[in-house]
């Protein structure tokens, strides 16, 4: 599988491209400010062909390109029904746009369980609710990934004081995250990835992280 992450925007934000090598068929992984650029040019110098927009939740700093990407390369945008309204109206969520947000349609919403084909690679999702209500990971079992978004980081856990962080939640959805296999590998929405059992405090999460 391929897999290519850029850092972009104000809040220094990953950008994932993974592709299925054997079909050449690509899904993007949020989409920061001033991501577009870089993922349309290696999905042309790979000879890949985008097939969707997955969104792991909908602050405004991992859309921000959504709508260029989606005019660009015609593809569908997935997201949870929850996080679904900022997409529409950005800053529904309530919290500050520090710049330009193009509105975006998402065009599939994403539940719990639901499988995502991509050529031979198969992505399951799993809802991860605390940081945002519809936030989201995608899991790759056959690669030993998971995409985190905001959830899970290195050493850390997506912040619970914005306005509709449900902290009761978070704890619920690092606690299905703590049982993937040690090996997985973690790719989060910011920072350096890590694997599931390198964060040997997942288990106790509340405990080390709540009030």
């Amino acid at each position: 599988m391929f897999i290519d992450v850029y850092c972009s925007g104000p809040a220094f934000t990953n950008a994932i491209l993974i592709a299925c090598m054997e079909t050449k068929k690509a899904a993007i992984i949020d989409a920061p400010a001033g991501s577009a650029v870089h993922l349309l040019k290696t999905l042309k110098d790979n000879e890949l062909t985008a097939e969707m927009l997955l969104l792991t939740h909908s602050h405004w700093d991992h859309f921000v390109d959504a709508a260029k990407l989606k005019k660009v390369l015609g593809i569908p945008i997935y997201v949870h029904k929850k996080d679904a309204p900022n997409l529409s109206y950005p800053g529904a969520d309530g919290l500050p746009l520090f710049i330009e947000v193009p509105e975006v349609e998402p065009d599939h919403f994403l539940e719990d369980g639901m499988l995502l084909d991509l050529g031979n690679i198969q992505i399951e999702v799993i809802h991860t609710p605390g940081h945002s209500p519809g936030g989201v990971s995608f899991y790759i079992p056959s690669e030993s990934l998971l995409i985190s978004g905001d959830t899970l980081f290195k050493g850390s856990i997506g912040n619970l004081s914005f306005p509709q962080s449900e902290p009761e939640k978070m704890w619920a959805s690092l606690d299905r995250l703590a049982k993937l296999p040690p090996e997985t590998r973690v790719i989060a929405g910011h920072g350096e990835e890590t694997t599931i059992g390198s964060e040997t405090w997942l288990k106790h999460a509340k405990q080390t992280f709540g009030e």
